[in-house]
Formats: C-alpha cells, structure tokens, sequence
C-alpha cells in the first residue's frame, strides 16, 4: 500500500510538472510585452565607477506565455551597461532565451560603469535593449545617463595656501584635512562630493568665495536614488560634516550649500576674541545630527537657512554668537526623533561656558514642536555669563516677557494656529519627494515685520533668493522674503 501511495503521489507531481512545462505560448505579432519603463535614466552618475543597480520589469499581460529568443544591449560587449535579466547576466551584451509566462513578469538590474572623458561637463550616455519575441518582433527599452568625471582625492592634507577651483566636483574618498596654518580656498561654483563616513577637518583655516550663481556645494557622492522619487542626496547621513576643530579660526563662507551630512558645522571651543566663523548666505539642511553645532567659540551667521536636522538645527555652548534675518526651521521627517531649532546654554555637562551673546535679530525660529527655544542657564555656575537678546524675531516658544525679548512675534499668537506652519508660513511641504521651500508665504506673520534699520546697519539688503528686501520701505523677518500676494481675478 505505501509502495503504491507513492507511486500515485510521484504521478501526480510529473503530471503537475509536466502541465506547468506544457503552458502554451504564443507567436502572434499582436502579443506583446509591456515595461514598467520605456526608457530608464540614471541620471548624472560618477564615470569611472560603477552605479547603484537600478531596475525595472517586463510584464506579459496576454493570456499565453512569451518567449523571448535574446536579449541583446546595443552596443554589445563594448557597452559600458552591465544588465541582469531574471538572474542571468548579459555576457558579452546578450543572453537567453526566456519565458514570460502569461500574466507573470521577469525582473531586470541594470548598473552603468560610465566611461572617463577627460571632460569637464556631463556627457551623455544612451544605450537600449532588445528583446528579441519567437514571433519575430522586436521591443525596446532606452538607457541613458550622463558621465560625471571628477578629481578623486584620497587621504589629502593641505598643509600650504590651497585653491580649488576645477569645474568638474571633488570626490572626497576619506576625510580631506586642512592642516594648523594653512588655508584652503573653495572657489566659486566649486563642488565637494564626499564618499559616505568623509569629513572636512579643519585645523587650519577656510574660504567659500560661492556666489548667488555659482554657489559652493558639499553633499554625499551617491548621485542616483535610493527609493522612487528620492535621491540619496535628499537623505541625511550620506557624508560627514565640515568640522573647525580648536585651532581654527577666521573662517569665511559664502553662498554655501551643505547638506545630507551627519551633521552641518561643528566648531570647537576656541578663544571668543577670535573669530572662529562667519557665514552668510548660506543653507544647511536636512542632517542626521545638529545642523550647526557650536562651543564656545565666536561665530556670525547672517542671510542663511538651517533646516531639518535630526539633532538641533543649532546649538549653541557658550560663546558669542549673533544671528542676522536667518530662518531656522526644525520639520525633520525622518524616524528617530528631532531636537528642537535652537538650543542655548552657558554650561556643558559639569563645565561653566560662558554665553556673553547669544543674539538673534530678524530671524524665523520655528518647528513642529510646541515649544522649539530651549536656552539654560546653569543653575551650578550662578555667576556664569548667560547673555541673550530676540529682536524681531517669529519665534515658536510660549510667549515670554522680559527685556531680552524685543518686538518679536510669537506663533501662538498669530490668527490661524492650523496653518501656522506650512500654508501659512511657508509653502506646502512635500514629504512624498521630501522637498521642502522655506520661502515665506504672502500670508506670513512674518510679512514686513522685520526691523528695517538694522537690516540696512548689517547690508544684508538682498535675501538668500537675491531678492531686494527694502524696495518698499519695509522687511521680511527670516532668510526669504516673501513674494507679493496675488490680487483677486489678477492672472497668476
């Protein structure tokens, strides 16, 4: 009995084998695939070094399965395209056959080592794949790119005046070091692509000379995307972070962007009759850690945006610090938690710091939090500087009255607590491609209420767009002025 149980069980198995090989195909012209892509862009990518896999599926939608005799790259084994289909690679530019069975997919990976140039700009790269049908029809789908050639630095020091200045971007391998006494010099439109874990340590001395049009950039090097619709450059922690250890000092930097990193800036404790850092025109954004960290040390940050970090969107230990119609916004949207925006205290842990400015004027201090100012002062260091001032600031704290606080607007105030974020101060926010305008909406508390006298005084009559500000006799508070609100029936 078990002897014929088994050969029963074992008949049913071929049987069920044999109907699923037995699947009928077709080789009608009318049956065809269909692709999730008609063409697949990479984008811009590294040339020299091979890309992220990027993907996409062949569907046969028809009632009986497709076979595919080959499928082939253009460009064959010279192409610089590397493609899998449904586990089997493309030597030498072809492969196959394959079996799409009906209603059923196979799944492609595709990565690009791109060719080096030799040339400064992007050049692009199109490539395609044919799948060959068995009833002799031919379907396509597009690859292109564009190959970025850049100056690789691996373990660079600069120990002498240095000057960056190529058109093409810096990829930082590991952490790039400006050693005590010497002083590196980003020239305008210069581009710092750091590899993950890369920092750039500063010992010594540096310059941004960005402009409005060719603005100094520091990012993460990875340039496709992590998930649809988000690039790796939209993530935090894709890089280090620009750190101004306690040798450093006379910093300058201008049109900057910085962003995905760990964290911003850190600026270690220094003497505060040295200037450790200015900064304008500038934005961090979007960091796993503080945007902008700094201890005990001298810093001016004028006409900047610092934005959405995991930590504190600044910190500030002790030191001199004064902060000029800057727009610090904490709407993190990453798992994990958020600080706060701003974040002052005279002490760390069990070590008195003293705060003898902390010095916020024109500026926007806001976030999704109730309450995003936290300042301390040390209940153990009693006699331990703890010196601030708001003047004309928008600030998302409790309302507070004392004589550090001048003219300035708190959130809870304003008319419509529901859209005292985005749609009111801001623009609406998408958290889908994590994009996230700053710009002020017409509708802003913020509109107008700036102190113009002292935004003459700093000479900071342009906002981080090149706007004028005082064109109308009045100011925005924060980095952005806000565009002029849109008459009813007036044609947008």
């Amino acid at each position: 009995m078990k002897a014929f149980s088994t050969f029963i069980l074992s008949f049913l198995l071929l049987s069920l084998a044999s109907c699923l090989g037995e699947e009928p195909f077709s080789t009608a012209p009318d049956d065809k695939l269909v692709f999730s892509h008609d063409t697949l862009d990479l984008d811009t990518v590294i040339a020299g070094q091979s890309t992220n896999t990027y993907t996409f599926q062949i569907f046969n939608p028809n009632k009986k399965a497709l076979h595919i005799t080959r499928a082939a790259l253009g460009g064959g084994a010279s192409s610089p395209f590397a493609v899998n289909v449904d586990g089997m690679w493309l030597a030498s530019g072809t492969g196959g056959p394959f079996t799409v069975y009906s209603e059923d997919s196979l799944r492609v990976f595709v990565n690009l080592n791109a060719p080096v140039t030799d040339l400064d700009d992007p050049q692009p790269i199109e490539e395609h794949i044919s799948f060959f049908l068995e009833s002799g029809g031919e379907q396509r789908v597009v690859l292109t790119a564009a190959g970025q050639d850049v100056v690789m630095l691996k373990g660079e020091e600069i120990t002498e005046p240095t000057r960056f200045q190529s058109p093409r971007p810096y990829q930082i391998m590991d952490s790039l070091v400006v050693r005590e006494g010497a002083t590196l010099t980003l020239g305008a439109g210069v581009r710092l692509y750091f590899h993950p874990g890369a920092e750039l340590v500063v010992h010594g001395t540096l310059k941004a000379e960005g402009t409005f049009d060719k603005r100094v950039v520091m990012r993460g090097d990875r340039l496709g995307n992590m998930f649809s619709n988000q690039p790796y450059d939209r993530i935090p922690g894709q890089w280090g972070g620009v750190h101004f250890t306690a040798t450093s000092k006379d910093n300058d930097l201008t049109w900057c962007d910085i962003h995905a990193g760990d964290y911003g800036i850190r600026c270690d404790s220094s003497a505060l009759d040295v200037q450790k850092l200015i900064i304008d025109n500038s934005i961090i954004h979007n960091t796993r850690g503080d945007a902008f960290h700094a201890r005990h040390c001298q810093t001016f940050v004028a006409n900047c945006q610092l934005t959405n970090a995991g930590g504190n969107c600044v910190t500030l230990l002790g030191g001199d610090h004064t902060f000029m119609h800057c727009t610090i916004g904490e709407f993190y949207p990453f798992t994990g938690g958020r600080g706060v925006a701003l974040s002052f205290n005279n002490f760390d842990g069990d070590v008195p710091l003293p705060l003898t400015r902390c010095q916020f004027v024109n500026s926007i201090i806001t976030g999704y939090a109730d309450d995003d100012i936290m300042g301390s002062a040390s209940e153990t260091f009693k006699d331990t500087p703890f010196n601030y001032v708001f003047k004309n600031c928008l600030m998302n704290t409790p309302r507070v009255e004392n004589e550090a606080i001048i003219d300035c607007i708190f959130e809870e105030d304003t008319e419509d607590k529901t859209l005292r974020k985005t749609g009111n101060f801001f623009p609406e926010f998408d958290t889908t491609q994590l994009l996230f305008p700053f710009t002020l909406s017409p509708k802003s508390a913020a509109v107008g209420m700036a102190d113009i006298n002292l935004t003459l005084q700093s000479g900071y009559t342009s906002d981080l767009n090149g706007k004028p500000r005082t064109t109308d006799g009045k100011a925005d508070i924060g980095a952005y002025e806000a565009p002029e609100e849109e008459q009813e029936g007036e044609e947008p």
